[in-house]
């Protein structure tokens, strides 16, 4: 193999984690170009992902790419990905994965007061806040890193939500007013990772992302795609999973929650085996709604 091509979003965030994976690359003596391309999330910035589809607008025309040989290799964040890749693609990696966690930015929960307003394009977001603070103004959040970190103290504005790993990948975690315990603000499926996504038949590529999977990381986000695919959704309907490994031993924690946060199920559950674990969590967690539907829940079977 010459030049491995990597394709990613032209967005900052996009473009920081491609190169990453370039330089983690190098460090195997292999080296990648980047193929910069426009997806119609990153174009889009007045609509609501909601509305536009959710995750698969960030991922569509980066797959098209794969699937016509112009490039080897797809850089996603694990989070943008629907539940299941195109035929003939596959996620190949999982590089090293950073704090799945949500942050807020502005304010922390505890200082935010009485009606203040927090921004966030994710209904899973929105719902969590609620379901502990009711009494808080949520507003569309929609742009890039830097838009949104420059959104708080702005049009009454007060705080908004990110991931901890997009600000520790910019250099901004100092921005950080709170860390959000995953144990209850349950992270979107695949936060913190990025996804590396190959050709099935392309078998030198794939043996070359070998060199730079984690094992461990990628059992997790494995675990977390098949209790997303259980589920049949993206992200325009509020849940998440998160999942870590001790000792081979796989723990998978999830949640689904009403629209406004009025109602949610939570459990978790320990297993080896990734795929049967997300599986066995989305049926349980539907098993513990006891045959009614959490609002905003009447689309999911």
């Amino acid at each position: 193999m010459s030049v491995l091509r990597l394709a990613t979003r032209r967005s900052p965030l996009a473009l920081l984690q491609a190169k990453l994976v370039q330089a983690h690359l190098g460090l195997h003596g292999v080296v990648a170009e980047l193929v910069e391309i426009e997806t119609s999330g990153d174009t889009q910035l007045d609509v609501p992902l909601s509305v536009l589809g959710g995750q698969g607008v960030f991922a569509v025309e980066i797959q098209r790419a794969l699937l016509r040989d112009e490039a080897d290799v797809a850089v996603h964040s694990a989070k943008d990905l629907p539940s299941e890749s195109p035929e003939g693609l596959m996620i190949a990696c999982v590089p090293e994965r950073l704090d799945p966690s949500d942050v807020l930015v502005g304010r922390s929960l505890a200082g935010l007061g009485p009606g203040a307003t927090v921004a966030t394009g994710s209904p899973r977001r929105r719902a969590l806040l609620l379901e502990r603070r009711p009494d808080l103004r949520v507003v569309e959040l929609r742009g890039n890193m830097a838009k949104r970190l420059s959104t708080p103290g702005s049009n009454g504005v007060d705080a908004i939500v990110a991931a901890a790993a997009a600000l520790e990948r910019l250099g901004e975690s100092d921005l950080v007013a709170e860390r959000l315990d995953p144990t209850w603000f349950v992270p979107q499926v695949g936060q913190g990772a990025l996804a590396l996504e190959a050709r099935m038949d392309d078998l030198d590529t794939l043996l070359v992302l070998e060199r730079i999977n984690d094992k461990d990381a990628f059992s997790c986000v494995s675990a977390e795609r098949a209790f997303l695919r259980e589920l049949g959704l993206g992200c325009s309907v509020p849940a998440g999973a998160h999942a870590h490994m001790s000792g081979g031993v796989i723990t998978l924690r999830g949640v689904m929650i009403g629209v406004d946060g009025s109602r949610s199920v939570r459990s978790s559950l320990d297993g080896t085996n990734a795929e049967a674990l997300g599986t066995q969590l989305a049926l349980q967690l539907r098993d513990d709604m006891g045959g009614g539907s959490l609002p905003g829940w009447d689309q999911v079977s």
